[in-house]
């Protein structure tokens, strides 16, 4: 199936070659990718799977322009991202990325409505823009009677759904979740991964998603395996 998929979905939002990321403690090297190279189409719910340590999230992190590598190239969404300065990474992660993490980082002084609408204050959009624009987000993610609700007033699996909606509210091509229920109980997490293949297939958004979850992964499209820092 995968391989059908790809064929009808030959553009490449996500192009990888020869990537790879060292770190240094102290003087030593740490190697945690190495050679990566990775092309995920645009339409495409691809899941990246590994042991602990095996350079996951730094890999997701590489593709969301919040990492650079230390070699190699990283195309994303038309962007060579190992040219960009640091700003022009903040502004292509606010227009191409939208972000759903295992913590919902949601703040605890704000309502939902509040907490989704957060990414577009830098924007330029009037109030009441932002305010539609976050009502629309939480009514894809099922909450439009959750808006004046504080985060200690939702479950977990209803609070990673504002986390959802603060992703998608600013029409992001690109989703990438890392462990996005990893804190959830079977039944929250299973209604989470329904909620992503919908954004997926009906809103068309291109999702990368870490999981150690096999339950999880088998929603995507494509599973890739990385290990000691390379994909197999």
């Amino acid at each position: 199936m995968s391989e059908a998929y790809r064929e009808a979905k030959p553009s490449a939002i996500v192009e990888l070659q020869g990537v790879g990321k060292t770190y240094f403690r102290d003087k030593e090297p740490i190697v945690v990718l190495e050679d990566i190279s990775l092309d995920i189409p645009e339409g495409s719910f691809d899941a990246l799977m590994g042991p602990s340590g095996s350079g996951k999230s730094t890999l997701l992190n590489l593709i969301a322009g919040l990492d650079r590598p230390t070699r190699g190239t990283a195309r994303v969404a038309g962007q060579e991202l190992t040219r960009m300065s640091d700003s022009e990474l903040a502004r292509f992660r606010s227009q191409t990325m939208g972000f759903i993490f295992q913590a919902y980082n949601l703040m605890p002084v704000l309502t939902a409505a509040e907490n989704v609408e957060l990414p577009l204050l830098l924007t330029k959009l009037s109030g009441s823009e932002r305010r539609k624009r976050a009502q629309t987000a939480l009514r894809v993610v099922g909450l439009e009677e959750r808006t004046g609700h504080y985060p200690r007033q939702l479950s977990g699996g209803q609070e990673q759904r504002v986390a959802i909606a603060r992703a998608i509210v600013n029409d992001p091509k690109i989703i990438v979740a890392d462990e996005p229920t990893g804190d959830l109980d079977r039944k929250s997490a299973d209604e989470i991964l329904s909620l992503l293949e919908r954004l997926n297939k009906e809103f068309k958004k291109t999702i990368l998603m870490v999981t150690h979850d096999p339950a999880a992964a088998e929603r995507a499209t494509v599973t890739h395996r990385l290990d000691k820092g390379s994909l197999s």
